[in-house]
């Protein structure tokens, strides 16, 4: 936290300097590590805070509103012990890699109904493999245990579609089906949600069939 504290602030009086010094028509002394900064700070694009444990969730969400910035809880491992609090913060959650072992201190309190309790408490969700520590074509199974944990089938289907694209920012272009969005869609001949032996039979990426069963 403290060096998260450390750096914002320093970019926060980096910004200051850079301004000043181009009203002046003056050279700044450049900055490779805080110029990427700025967008942060300029809410353009959103912290990623890798947060497991209730603490570090909410000195995360601290951190966010101390510097006025956008944040995404990453993992959330004990989201469901401070669920209503959560949904108060109006903050999503990002939850997992729930599929492995409780090989850490901060996942302790891992269970497979993290989800549900979230999505009932009224926090939107998505749900990550946190790729490369569960493999990425393990994702809809991650959703489908969920489901099978408590969570509904369109909820498991959304925190992996839509709410993932809507929490990191690129819901214009992908995570439904809808006009002027990327033509990026996966016809299967199962659900992904319910069924474990379903096969995928056509990709289409930009409007394009690039695979197709045979």
């Amino acid at each position: 936290a403290a060096l998260l504290r450390e750096i914002l602030y320093k970019t926060k009086v980096y910004m200051a300097k850079k301004d000043k010094a181009m009203e002046e028509g003056q050279v700044h002394d450049y900055d490779i590590k805080l110029e990427a900064m700025i967008p942060v700070l300029k809410k353009e694009i959103p912290i990623n805070a890798h947060a497991h444990r209730a603490d570090d969730i909410f000195t995360a969400i601290r951190i966010a509103k101390e510097f006025d910035i956008d944040i995404t809880l990453d993992h959330c491992t004990e989201g469901h012990l401070i669920a209503d609090d959560l949904a108060k913060e109006g903050k999503a959650a990002i939850i997992g890699p729930t599929f492995g072992h409780r090989s850490k201190f901060e996942l302790q309190n891992k269970v497979w109904e993290t989800p549900k309790f979230l999505v009932e408490a009224g926090v939107k969700i998505a749900i990550t493999t946190d790729s490369p520590v569960t493999p990425l074509n393990y994702l809809s199974l991650c959703a489908g245990l969920a489901h099978k944990a408590g969570l509904s089938e369109m909820d498991a289907l959304k925190a992996i579609t839509i709410n993932a694209a809507e929490i990191t920012g690129i819901s214009n272009r992908v995570g439904s089906i809808e006009p002027g969005k990327d033509a990026d869609i996966v016809i299967f001949d199962g659900n992904p949600i319910k069924d474990l032996d379903y096969h995928t039979y056509i990709t289409i990426i930009d409007g394009k069939i690039v695979y197709k069963r045979a």
